[in-house]
C-alpha cells in the first residue's frame, strides 16, 4: 500500500493566452466540453456553479469503440480564488449528480470515492501556467490510472482550447 498522503498528482502546463481566458477553461460549462476526458471522449454535460460551498457536474463519454457508460462526476468546492486557485473535492456521479462507487463505473475496486483537486493559474508574462494537483490514492495501480487519465485530459485542454 502506498501512503495517501504523499501519493499526489501533479500536472503543469503553459499556455499561451492570458490568466483570465485560461480560468474560463475551469469555469465555463462551453469551455470544459470542448476539453474535459482524454482523446476520443467527449464531454456531453457541464454544469457549473463555481462558487465556495457550491457544486459542479461535468461528463465524459468514452468512444463507441471503448463502450462502457459515461463518467460523470461533481466537483464540490472548498476555496475560490478568481483567476488564481479552485479547490474542489470530485466524486463519481450518474446522470442526476448522486454520488456512486467507482465500482460500478468499471474502475478498480481501491479508486477512492473522493478525490481532492487543486487546480492553480499564474501568470508568466503574457502566458499562464496550470497546476492541477489531486490526491486521496491508496494504491499504485489507482494512483496511475489516475496519474495517465489527468495528463491526457490535461493534454488535450493544451490541443482542444482555443488559446
Amino acid at each position: 500500500m502506498t501512503n495517501t498522503l504523499t501519493n499526489e498528482i501533479s500536472v503543469t502546463r503553459v499556455f499561451d493566452a492570458p490568466v483570465s481566458e485560461v480560468w474560463k477553461y475551469w469555469t465555463e460549462p462551453d469551455k470544459i466540453m470542448k476539453w474535459w476526458g482524454p482523446r476520443g471522449f467527449t464531454s456531453p454535460l457541464a454544469k457549473m456553479d463555481v462558487r465556495e460551498g457550491s457544486m459542479s457536474f461535468v461528463c465524459m463519454r468514452p468512444p463507441p469503440e471503448c463502450g462502457g457508460p459515461d463518467m460523470c462526476n461533481t466537483w464540490s468546492y472548498k476555496k475560490i480564488v478568481p483567476e488564481q486557485e479552485i479547490e474542489f473535492v470530485m466524486t463519481f456521479s450518474d446522470m442526476n449528480g448522486r454520488k456512486l462507487d467507482p465500482a460500478t463505473l468499471g474502475l478498480p475496486v481501491d479508486m477512492p470515492d473522493e478525490i481532492h483537486h487543486v487546480i492553480t493559474f499564474r501568470a508568466v508574462g503574457k502566458k499562464t501556467e496550470v497546476t492541477v494537483k489531486e490526491c486521496g490514492y491508496a494504491t499504485e495501480q489507482v494512483f496511475e490510472l489516475s496519474r495517465v487519465g489527468r495528463r491526457k485530459s490535461v493534454d488535450m485542454m493544451s490541443k482542444s482550447c482555443e488559446l
